[in-house]
């Protein structure tokens, strides 16, 4: 054997040795009945037809790695944001470990969260006497101040009533009868993570405000010049949290960040651990009651919080995340607006040097084609910031926007030159996107780490970017929004666009006569 303990080889050398090829051989002929080699080969090159991509635009019954996550994967990092609070996800054991690991692998964090570990008993009868139980346990062995509570396909499917659940574990003495546990029914098989994240910052804000659930009478407002600030589903929260409570400190701004789990998601190792971090307390949480305004960073992840908080009074803004000098104007511009405090010199220079750089590095975006997917308001960034930079956002798609998604996307088209002829697909999965970028080939991909596997099918060049990031690290360390995250998002791509550059100009006598040292 190639392995033992003198010799210890990791798998990318250990699976290449004889004997494993051999049993990956024997594995395929006995068990996988594989068509032969020509067959397979001819179905393949059919899959990257026109003919087949027009099939494949008209499946409906099935879904083929759609671009998205399910509610509950939200709803937890909407309640991680606020201080001392543990998720609890009323379902199987099984679900709650693959959001764990979800986060997990993207943060390179551990993810605190419980579940009622629902088995087919409860399937069957209910889970009522999981969630007594379980509220019981998690308050013993863990001591949150707060316990926010959302819900997998099993105890949708089953009928489970949140509500009443929580009451009759307060009755039977699991948790205090003052002691908060908001909750958001978050079916999986229907909206996706973003769904969650919304249904989850809104029930945890009317549990605040509206008086716990009928356990207390409801707040009051009384305004103030405050602005509530929420950052929505982000794979980049860590930086993007930080970079926005930077820019709200040089504008003096009285602010407060909703959900704000950029901390609990960033444990120095120091030797304390750290199960809850940072975040909004439960006394910032119910004052942003009395707020001026509130501003989300993403339309589509917050559109039930936002009414919500429209209905008590508030002035609301939503953007669709800032990634590019635009989009970080009109921000800045709407902070200035709301809070009457005039955006800083200091700003005035940082937007001045992004465009410096962007006029640097013009010249190797121009004319680029790129495809792009992700969630709604990232994709709109994205998108926008291309084209300021002279790319062209040819193939755009997002599995979790809808209509007006759609709609917003073709006005942002139609408002530069370099969104002519680009399309916006709503719906669709990362299969619909295989078949376009065969069928009309771009120069680059950005996207997520699943991502990967349309790169080796087309050889397109793949810039990492989105949610989540499995195969890089410490990209969430890094803004992507404001003037300084831009800049961060402009030298990825550059990096990768210079990076296909070398690795076509290497050949020595043939092409290295543009194998260039300075660009």
């Amino acid at each position: 054997m190639s392995q033992n303990a003198d010799k210890v080889l990791d798998h990318f050398n250990l699976f290449r040795g004889p004997e494993y090829q051999e049993m990956f051989k024997k594995k395929q002929d006995q068990f996988e009945d594989r068509p032969n080699a020509d067959e397979l080969a001819k179905g393949q090159e059919w899959t990257k037809t026109w003919e087949y991509r027009q099939l494949n635009f008209q499946r409906e019954a099935v879904s083929i790695n759609p671009d998205k996550a399910c509610q509950p994967l939200g709803a937890i990092f909407a309640a991680v944001g606020f201080a001392d609070t543990l998720p609890f996800v009323h379902g199987s054991q099984g679900c709650v470990a693959y959001y764990r690991t979800h986060f997990n692998r993207h943060f390179k964090e551990p993810a605190s969260c419980v579940s009622s570990s629902m088995t087919e008993d409860a399937a069957v009868f209910g889970g009522l006497n999981n969630m007594v139980d379980g509220l019981a346990n998690s308050l013993a062995l863990y001591k949150p101040k707060m316990i926010a509570v959302s819900t997998t396909c099993m105890a949708e499917v089953i009928g489970d009533d949140l509500n009443a659940f929580i009451k009759t574990a307060r009755e039977k003495g699991s948790v205090p009868t003052d002691y908060p546990v908001p909750f958001a029914h978050t079916p999986s098989f229907v909206g996706s993570h973003v769904t969650g994240y919304d249904n989850m910052l809104k029930g945890i804000l009317w549990y605040l405000w509206d008086g716990k659930a009928g356990m207390a009478p409801a707040l009051e407002r009384q305004p103030n010049d405050s602005i509530n600030f929420i950052g929505g589903f982000d794979g980049y929260t860590v930086g993007n949290l930080r970079e926005v409570k930077r820019l709200f400190q040089l504008m003096d701004v009285n602010y407060t960040i909703l959900a704000d789990n950029s901390d609990v998601w960033d444990t120095p190792t120091d030797g304390e651990f750290r199960m809850y971090s940072g975040g909004t307390t439960l006394e910032e949480a119910g004052a942003a009651l009395n707020a001026k305004a509130t501003i989300s960073m993403q339309e589509f992840c917050t559109e039930k919080t936002m009414e919500y908080i429209a209905e008590k009074g508030q002035e609301v803004t939503s953007l669709n995340c800032p990634m590019g000098v635009a989009g970080t104007d009109r921000f800045l511009m709407e902070v200035s607006r709301l809070s009457g405090k005039a955006i800083p010199e200091e700003l005035r220079l940082e937007r001045g040097r992004l465009v410096d750089a962007m006029a640097d590095s013009m010249a190797y975006f121009h004319g680029k084609k790129f495809a792009l997917h992700g969630d709604p308001d990232f994709c709109l960034g994205v998108t926008e910031f291309l084209m300021e930079l002279g790319a062209e956002p040819f193939h755009v798609l997002s599995t979790n926007g809808g209509t007006k998604w759609e709609k917003k996307m073709n006005e942002l088209f139609a408002s530069s030159p370099f969104g002519s002829g680009c399309h916006a697909y709503p719906g669709k999965d990362l299969w619909h996107l295989r078949s376009l970028m065969f069928t009309e080939p771009v120069d680059f991909l950005i996207g997520n780490s699943y991502s990967k596997y349309l790169e080796r099918d087309t050889g397109t060049p793949m810039i990492h970017l989105g949610f989540p990031i499995h195969d890089r690290h410490h990209h969430h360390r890094y803004a992507t929004w404001g003037y300084q995250g831009a800049l961060n998002v402009m030298v990825r791509i550059l990096d990768r666009i210079f990076l296909e550059l070398d690795r076509n100009s290497m050949a020595i006598g043939t092409t290295d006569f543009s194998f260039d040292t300075v660009r």
